[in-house]
């Protein structure tokens, strides 16, 4: 799964890395680096303008929530979608079909387990300090009667390459870089895309030890990436915690 994770690169390096266009209007999610990203909070999505004209960074909060949706509420559910059932899940074909992102990241935590409760954060990163592109899904919900749209997104998981096997059974869709303009094509057969939908090689990503103040999403700072030589067994946050 992926229940946390970072962003430090600058809006305009991820641009750059995205081929996509800066908003008018930055958003407060661009403007600072983020250590502890929680679901719930925006985030930083890469997807089509809507217009033809090419592609557009904008803030979208994590956890989809379907345009049939009664509340805003049903996000807390749909903050991973499993690539092998993402276009058939009654939360998320419409999105896979219509509304294919990328989300940008830096790296992202999981929790590691050491029996019972005990669990030790571990984090993942790209081992050349590349950033990561996570495969999501992105909708406009609208309630009803409202004037203004909520923009929600997911992030799409699949099994763990042998790095994170061992940590977690899930980890985020890491797009290869030459699979994220056919993520994004607004004209592909949504058939042919889960191929793209493929644990990322496990040579490329180096894993570590962080310690517990990752636990709290209060807690956001460089700090929390330092690599710990001991051991230390935190009880697993919740997603919210």
């Amino acid at each position: 799964m992926c229940g946390r994770f970072w962003l430090k690169t600058p809006p305009e390096s991820l641009a750059a890395l995205l081929e996509a266009s800066l908003p008018a209007d930055v958003p407060p999610v661009f403007t600072r680096p983020r250590y502890n990203i929680a679901p719930g909070q925006d985030v930083v999505i890469g997807r089509a303008d809507g217009r033809g004209a090419g592609r557009v960074l904008a803030g979208a909060r994590w956890g989809l929530v379907p345009h049939w949706a009664r509340e805003a509420s049903f996000g807390a559910r749909t903050i991973n979608a499993r690539s092998e059932t993402a276009d058939v899940k009654p939360a998320f074909r419409d999105a896979f079909r219509q509304g294919r992102c990328v989300i940008p990241a830096d790296g992202f935590y999981e929790w590691k387990p050491l029996g019972g409760r005990r669990k030790q954060p571990m984090a993942a990163a790209h081992a050349d300090g590349s950033p990561m592109v996570f495969a999501g899904l992105w909708g406009r919900w609208r309630p009803e009667g409202a004037a203004a749209g909520l923009d929600t997104c997911t992030v799409l998981t699949c099994p763990a390459n042998p790095a994170l096997r061992g940590i977690h059974e899930r980890m985020p869709v890491v797009l290869a870089p030459s699979s994220v303009a056919a993520w994004l094509d607004t004209g592909a057969d949504p058939g042919r895309l889960k191929a793209l939908l493929r644990p990322e090689p496990a040579g490329r990503q180096v894993v570590w030890a962080v310690g517990p103040g990752v636990n709290a999403v209060a807690h956001d700072g460089p700090e929390l990436l330092a690599e710990v030589e001991a051991v230390e067994a935190v009880e697993e946050p919740g997603l919210f915690g």
